[in-house]
């Protein structure tokens, strides 16, 4: 079994080649270490094996460096603190979607809800990106919060995108259309044919009305904005 291990960790490279190699030279397994960090047992063999997480969290690189007796930057890859970035495979029929960009206050007059008129704009969306996200098939556009009533969750002026294909009910963070007014908020279950809107800010009252008095244009999966 050690020639096996010592053989696998031959093809590794940076701090996963490192860990392996201390842990073997301490007698300490990967399990009994990940155990320490408070994870679960299969986590630094994950790390090691499969790349998963792709690096170390710098409370766990502290908490191994000190068992392990060697400084912090032993199990640190040296394009941590680095902000190249290596170029990106581009394989063929990769693909693009062109998501539709709407405006949310444009989209909260009367009879206006997403769609392809609202549109002013577009993003681009890695269609890889979209199935990683379990969104190949969904009908996406994408708008604008104004206001504070999501804060902190989602702040004004954060882009989102919106799912708008058909689907059961179930509570989450959704635009809705109630009235002439287009919002997002939390839609929660409130009893046999009724629904609460939340707000994330707690200085908005929550909101309960009849289920056929809102409209649910979509649930959002997703949001962007500015550090």
């Amino acid at each position: 079994m050690k020639e096996t291990q010592q053989s696998a960790g031959a093809s590794l490279t940076g701090p996963r080649a490192r860990l392996l190699e201390l842990a073997q030279a301490r007698g300490v397994s990967l399990a009994a270490l990940s155990e320490l960090l408070g994870r679960n047992p299969s986590y630094l063999q994950q790390f090691i094996r499969k790349g998963s997480p792709r690096k170390l969290e710098e409370q766990d690189r502290a908490t191994l460096a000190r068992f392990l007796g060697v400084g912090e930057d032993t199990l640190r890859d040296v394009k941590d603190n680095s902000y190249d970035v290596p170029p990106v495979s581009r394989p063929e029929g990769l693909g693009w979607v062109e998501v539709p960009r709407l405006d949310l206050g444009a989209a909260a007059g009367a009879g206006r809800v997403p769609g392809g008129e609202g549109a002013f704009d577009t993003f681009r969306f890695s269609r890889r990106w979209l199935e990683e996200q379990g969104l190949a098939r969904a009908d996406l556009s994408a708008i604008r919060v104004e206001g504070d009533s999501m804060e902190p969750l989602l702040n004004d002026g954060d882009e989102i995108l919106v799912d708008r294909s058909p689907r059961a009910f179930r509570d989450g963070i959704h635009v809705v259309r109630l009235g002439d007014t287009l919002m997002v908020k939390r839609v929660a279950s409130a009893g046999p044919g009724r629904i609460a809107l939340l707000s994330q800010n707690l200085a908005y009252p929550p909101v309960e009305v009849a289920a056929d008095e809102v409209a649910i244009i979509g649930r959002v999966v997703w949001k962007g904005g500015r550090v």
